[in-house]
């Protein structure tokens, strides 16, 4: 770890810009979805349309998601590059990384669509039932190791020592993330079965 340590420019702007995307991703739309839960913020914004208000929210979340990639890969090519894997691991390890992770977050995607994605749980557009197959199957949280995996890769591929440093930092937030978004989410699917369960009494 000091080797790692020592590896990175700290004095760099874009390293810690960098970070502070990574950080602000997850922990503004925790915050927003909340929000939207309790007050319906955007929906109203949008008129009473919670899909629409979603679909806002879905294109939010993918552009700073790009703008978060492209200042990562900006503080990587401004830290010392230094040898991490030798030839051809250095090419093939990376590539293997990065299609994984793709195909965890693209088949995530597909499998959940849009509103399911992109919080519309917190908008009160619940699925019917929960999502079991690939690769949800295999992962529970497919999307966040998927792009933890690439965070990986593009440290590799580049030979920035810095970048695998900022994909432990990467991992450490999606992990308090998932701490708060994990038992509202099973909250808001609770509440629902709650009241539907009253509702067939009543009946």
């Amino acid at each position: 770890m000091s080797a790692l340590l020592s590896s990175v420019d700290w004095s760099k702007t874009s390293l810690w810009v960098s970070l502070a995307a990574i950080v602000f991703n997850p922990t503004a739309w925790n915050i927003v979805a909340r929000n939207e839960f309790r007050n319906k913020t955007i929906t109203r914004l949008f008129g009473g349309n919670a899909r629409n208000g979603c679909y806002f929210l879905a294109v939010s979340i993918f552009s700073f998601g790009i703008l978060r990639d492209t200042l990562y890969e900006r503080a990587l090519k401004e830290q010392p590059r230094q040898a991490i894997l030798p030839e051809p691991l250095d090419v093939v390890v990376p590539a293997i990384l990065f299609l994984v992770g793709q195909t965890f977050v693209i088949t995530s995607t597909w499998a959940l669509g849009i509103t399911g994605t992109f919080l519309g749980d917190y908008f009160g557009i619940l699925m019917d039932h929960r999502v079991e197959g690939f690769p949800f199957n295999v992962l529970r949280d497919p999307m966040y190791v998927g792009s933890t995996m690439c965070f990986t890769a593009g440290a590799l591929w580049y030979e920035r020592p810095a970048g695998l440093l900022i994909t432990v930092f990467v991992y450490v937030v999606y992990v308090i993330a998932l701490r708060f978004e994990g038992p509202f989410t099973d909250m808001i699917y609770s509440t629902r079965a709650t009241r539907s369960n009253a509702s067939k009494k009543e009946l």
